[in-house]
C-alpha cells in the first residue's frame, strides 16, 4: 500500500472521516467516542434503536473537530481515506480519569498525550498501515509540544486477534515503536509509554 499522506483530522476533513467510517461509525456505533464520553452518556447512544444508534457518539466526534480540537489522524491513498488513529493530549480522554483499570498513576503529570483507537477498513489491515499511523501519531503528538505518549493495548503473545479486540493496538507494535511496556498498578493492564524527548 502506497500512502500518500497522513493528516491530522482538522475541520474541513470531517467529510472525509464521516464517509470513511461508514454508517456503523467504526466499530458498532463507537464513531471513536469510547474514551472520550461518560460510560453512561456512551451506552446510552450505542443502545437506542436505528436510526437513533450511535447519534449522539457521532456528534460528539464531530463537535470535537469542528471545533479545531484535532481528534486524530487520517490517513489517505490516491486521495480517498483509508485508516485512523485517535491521538490528543491524554485529558481530552474523560473515560481514562474515571477507568479504575486505566486511571493515570499520576493524573497531575503534564504533558501526557495519549493513543486509544486505530481503525483500518478491511482492505487496508494486514499491510503495515497500523504501524504507519503510530508512528506519524508520535511525530504529531512531539510536535504539538508532548511530553510522554501514552497508550493502552491488548496483549495478544505474538499472536493474531480479531481487529474488534485489538483496536487500541497490540503490545508487540507499541514495542516495536520504542515505547516500554508495563502493568498498570490496580488493574494489571498493558500501559505502553515512549518519552518523546528522548525517542
Amino acid at each position: 500500500m502506497t500512502i500518500v499522506s497522513i493528516e491530522p483530522a482538522t475541520p474541513d476533513r470531517w467529510n472525509d472521516l464521516e464517509r470513511m467510517f461508514g454508517p456503523t461509525g467504526a466499530y458498532g456505533h463507537c464513531w471513536c467516542a469510547y474514551f472520550r464520553r461518560r460510560a453512561k452518556d456512551y451506552s446510552e447512544s450505542v443502545s437506542c434503536p436505528p436510526p437513533e444508534r450511535g447519534r449522539t457518539n457521532k456528534e460528539a466526534l464531530r463537535r470535537i473537530t469542528l471545533e479545531g480540537r484535532i481528534p486524530g489522524l487520517i490517513a489517505y491513498e490516491g486521495g480517498e481515506p483509508c485508516g485512523w488513529v485517535a491521538v490528543s493530549p491524554r485529558e481530552e480522554f474523560v473515560r481514562l480519569t474515571r477507568s479504575r483499570a486505566l486511571r493515570p498513576v499520576d493524573p497531575d503529570e503534564t504533558g501526557v498525550w495519549s493513543v486509544v483507537c486505530f481503525w483500518l477498513p478491511p482492505r487496508g489491515r494486514r499491510k503495515g498501515l497500523g504501524t504507519r499511523l503510530l508512528d506519524a501519531a508520535i511525530e504529531y503528538a512531539r510536535a504539538e509540544g508532548g511530553r510522554v505518549l501514552e497508550a493502552y493495548p491488548v496483549d495478544t503473545a505474538g499472536g493474531r486477534a480479531p481487529s474488534a479486540e485489538v483496536y487500541t493496538g497490540t503490545v508487540r507494535m507499541f514495542r516495536k515503536a520504542g515505547f516500554t511496556c508495563g502493568a498498570h498498578p490496580v488493574s494489571g493492564r498493558p500501559v505502553a509509554r515512549l518519552d518523546l524527548k528522548e525517542a
